[in-house]
């Protein structure tokens, strides 16, 4: 009776000794992950993973922080620029947020190189690059948890955004010093400057109305065409398939587009306009009948051609686009 009784005292003793010691093991294991990745953190604000450290310090628990990884391929032989560009903005964001004077261990900003982590790519079933990650600290990623990259483009404010929306961790981005933009400024002014300097004593081009004319049509070309777009967003210049190695100049979506899209887009509204400029010489200049007749055709090859191709890529990125000239 009494060897019953100490047996179940025992074994009361051990089970309430168990989650406690459990308890403590957990605490000490996350304990020395968050170590771990804050000392890596104070070295390189983007943690380089491979595939040992993915499966231990992001898959595997216990873990009480998020972490956003960028998959991506640098090496030359990978013949992605896109990754190079997306990476240099991944940088400034991770950068930001480690020397802000709000940073903590809840989120962490890491890097899957595909030749040091192609087993990754494959645990996840990926097979393009760059794509944007969160990975919560508890629970799988969802769909939000993706980076809609061909969306919303990879500027480091993007991101910001959206790791706010993921992690409640607002990042305020502070980007290293760039003189381009006021030295060009500055080169400009100084041209412009030295060219009226020159003609200081013929200066009726200022008051011509072609040039004012010509000025105004250029700006408007440039902001009808998307270059504004792209100076927030930040959208990749193309993309190239890396499965069939094919590259896109068009995105497929009415949401998004790419740099090349706005050059196109720009050439083509810009030939429509000389089209139209040389309609109008023909119809009312003072040119003899040969010239106004070649002006003409010059003209309506250029409308008919160039518009045409605008419809076509409207019709590319708005399914279901009811018109179209010439080029279906």
């Amino acid at each position: 009776m009494w060897d019953k009784l100490l047996s179940s005292l025992l074994f009361l003793l051990f089970c309430c000794h168990e989650p406690g010691h459990a308890q403590k093991k957990k605490e000490t294991l996350v304990s020395e992950k968050v170590s771990q990745m804050m000392d890596w953190a104070s070295k390189r604000a983007v943690i380089r993973m491979n595939g040992d450290k993915f499966r231990r310090f992001v898959k595997a628990p216990p873990r009480n922080y998020s972490v956003v990884i960028m998959f991506t391929a640098l090496q030359p032989h990978r013949q992605c620029g896109v990754c190079r560009q997306a990476d240099e903005e991944f940088q400034v964001l991770a950068n930001s947020w480690r020397y802000s004077s709000a940073f903590t261990n809840k989120v962490f900003f890491a890097s899957v190189d595909f030749d040091e982590g192609s087993d990754v790519f494959q645990m996840l079933n990926m097979n393009s690059a760059p794509t944007f990650i969160h990975f919560p600290f508890k629970g799988k990623p969802r769909k939000s948890d993706t980076y809609e990259l061909q969306v919303r483009g990879f500027a480091a404010e993007q991101l910001a955004r959206w790791v706010a929306d993921r992690t409640d961790v607002q990042i305020r981005i502070i980007r290293p010093p760039n003189y381009a933009g006021p030295l060009l400024l500055g080169f400009l002014l100084a041209v412009i400057g030295g060219l009226a300097y020159l003609r200081r004593n013929n200066l009726e081009f200022l008051f011509s109305k072609n040039v004012w004319a010509f000025s105004a049509l250029c700006f408007t070309l440039i902001m009808t065409s998307g270059q504004m777009w792209n100076h927030i967003r930040g959208p990749p210049y193309a993309h190239k398939n890396p499965s069939t190695g094919q590259v896109s100049y068009i995105h497929g979506s009415s949401q998004a587009q790419f740099v090349a899209e706005t050059h196109i887009v720009l050439l083509f509204n810009g030939a429509v306009t000389a089209g139209m400029v040389l309609l109008c010489e023909a119809a009312t200049g003072d040119m003899d009948v040969g010239k106004r007749k070649m002006a003409c055709v010059g003209g309506i090859f250029l409308v008919v051609v160039f518009f045409s191709w605008l419809l076509s890529i409207f019709r590319a990125k708005y399914h279901g686009y009811p018109y179209s000239f010439l080029i279906s």
